[in-house]
């Protein structure tokens, strides 16, 4: 099969080593031809995937395409699909998906839990809802990993808000994040990853650290995964779907967000469980049965983050001592260039106790420093 990706980040280059376990011929668009992704494909097409023409050109010829970025043009992708070429996920998931607004609006219309809310087209209109705070306010289109997000406690925070189309959200009491990563193949078969737990920071509001197989009560487990079917049933769509949630101090569980892709919070798949989330989703496009989501051991991901006041290359602080620790699994995304919030690569531990895997999470994040290089 020829098989193009949509974007060529960290994803696209972890997608991309799972491939070589399968005979495929690979595909990546991309508008930087240094990306972490470019180096591991079969052919490169330095191109805007936003672009109409673009895309369509580029997948044309493939038999299937997929994404790892939600900001593509989903037109292309559904002329692409009344063509004959299979899209995982569905140009009509990721278009629910991509619109934060629409997103939303899926879930109310579905009976998905998820925070109430009000539609808010700039920041005039913000104004108007103070009595809906504290809320959170999420930008349209356009917004990831943390940005395009802003909490919005009261009045003296409305300088904060997006002065365009957005989600107001209200504000959930918030006992534990987590995610879920559910897989669908065309036969409507679902797989789930176990639950991970997620350690937010609070500054970038980006993911810091997560533990999975979380610790939830098994009823609160059984809410989650109805959840997530539910929602990967309503999506109509085979593919990789992480469902980000929120369980709150009565233990209900809200939908926060989904993403139609292999997601950060299952990097940790790739050497703690049987089958990792890069490899579902081939399975998923080459028609294979779905893998085995067991854990073989409980496992962190530690985020490698941009240093605050390091512009330039990359240097790696401490790498030689975490690479001393047992069963610690270093990824580094080959990009040369850091910046402060940038995500340049993570760590997965692997360990039977929690206490000691929550100890040797945060010796790794204390320990490794991603800096500019002073040369």
């Amino acid at each position: 099969m020829k098989v193009g990706i949509l974007g060529g980040g960290q994803l696209g280059r972890m997608l991309l080593q799972a491939a070589a376990n399968y005979t495929v011929e690979t595909f990546v668009l991309e508008n930087d031809s240094n990306c972490p992704a470019a180096h591991l494909c079969h052919h490169f097409t330095k191109g805007d995937i936003t672009d109409f023409d673009t895309v369509y050109t580029f997948g044309k010829y493939l038999d299937a395409i997929t994404i790892e970025i939600e900001s593509v043009n989903v037109s292309a992708l559904e002329k692409l699909e009344q063509e004959g070429v299979k899209i995982y996920p569905s140009p009509s998931a990721i278009k629910i998906i991509k619109n934060k607004i629409v997103q939303k609006q899926f879930y109310k219309t579905n009976e998905i839990p998820s925070s109430e809310f009000i539609v808010t087209q700039n920041k005039a209109d913000v104004a108007t809802h103070l009595n809906f705070f504290p809320a959170v306010h999420k930008i349209g289109e356009g917004g990831y990993d943390g940005k395009g997000v802003q909490i919005l406690n009261n009045e003296q925070d409305l300088d904060k808000a997006f002065d365009a189309p957005s989600v107001l959200e209200k504000k959930v009491a918030i006992k534990k994040e987590i995610a879920l990563i559910i897989a669908m193949n065309d036969k409507g078969e679902t797989a789930i990853y176990p639950v991970s737990e997620m350690m937010v920071n609070p500054a970038l509001n980006l993911l810091d650290y997560q533990i999975s197989p979380a610790t939830i009560p098994e009823k609160v487990l059984w809410v989650v995964e109805a959840i997530a079917i539910k929602l990967a049933k309503a999506l109509k769509s085979a593919g990789l779907f992480a469902v980000e949630m929120f369980i709150d101090q009565n233990d209900d569980v809200w939908v926060n967000e989904t993403a139609p892709r292999v997601h950060n919070s299952g990097h940790h798949t790739i050497e703690a469980n049987h089958c990792s989330q890069y490899d579902m989703l081939w399975r998923i496009i080459l028609q294979y049965p779905l893998g085995n989501t067991a854990p073989i051991l409980p496992a962190a991901i530690i985020n490698l983050i941009g240093e605050e006041g390091h512009t330039g290359t990359a240097q790696y602080e401490g790498l030689e001592e975490v690479l001393k620790i047992d069963n610690a699994f270093v990824h580094l995304y080959g990009k040369t260039q850091t910046k402060p919030g940038r995500k340049m690569g993570h760590v997965t531990i692997m360990h039977n106790n929690y206490h000691d895997l929550t100890h040797k999470a945060n010796k790794v994040k204390n320990l490794l420093k991603v800096i500019a290089s002073s040369r």
